[in-house]
């Protein structure tokens, strides 16, 4: 018996009929009107959506096998505003594309800005790309694991051109695992990133060695 592939469809089931610019601002939104193929084998009608256009995002977990603590830093989110965390998280070191870079690069560039950490490339392993919130936003996060030094890492630090004000703490991985199991870290970068080392700690340290 033929085994049916566990994902039916491809982009080529998809027809695009309009894409519209609605906003643009810091962030943009476009109105997407499109059909697509079914499961009883015909196509949908034409369903109009709107998708928030925030570009690709890089974030990363620096961790000192060393000590066994994680770097994380502490800044202010407006979208967290009306959360019961409140708008001033705990989470990885993260930043946007400039042009023609590459996910590695970002990583390298916004540890430097956001925590003064110099990283090195041969230090650095990918854990996964993944959809922030694919059902209406169309950014793809580059996520991964830093080895690093922690020994003299503390301070605020960011871009005062980006309105950054960034604290930079070191929290052993244990404790971080209690923060996480207590609600408090809620960004989802960092759950993952933290859910990762933990299933990967040994792998990981070997490969650093």
């Amino acid at each position: 018996m033929t085994k049916e592939p566990l994902l039916r469809f491809t982009l080529a089931d998809v027809e695009v009929v309009e894409k519209t610019r609605k906003y643009q601002g810091f962030f943009a939104l476009d109105q997407y009107k499109f059909r697509h193929k079914r499961y009883a084998g015909d196509y949908s009608p034409v369903i109009t959506r709107e998708v928030f256009e925030r570009g690709d995002a890089v974030a990363l977990l620096p961790y000192d096998a060393k000590t066994d603590s994680v770097v994380l830093i502490e800044q202010f989110r407006p979208g967290a505003l009306r959360s019961n965390t409140g708008p001033w998280q705990l989470e990885l070191i993260a930043g946007m594309f400039c042009d023609n870079e590459a996910p590695l690069d970002v990583a390298i560039r916004e540890a430097k800005e956001e925590a003064n950490l110099d990283i090195l490339p041969e230090k650095v392993t990918k854990v996964m790309d993944y959809l922030s919130s694919s059902g209406g936003m169309s950014e793809c996060i580059h996520l991964y694991c830093a080895c690093v030094d922690s020994e003299n890492v503390a301070g605020v630090y960011g871009l005062e051109t980006e309105g950054e004000d960034i604290l930079v703490h070191v929290i052993a991985r244990k404790d971080a695992e209690k923060l996480l199991a207590e609600g408090k870290i809620p960004n989802a970068a960092t759950i993952i990133a933290l859910q990762w080392l933990a299933l990967n700690l040994d792998k990981l340290n070997e490969s650093w060695k």
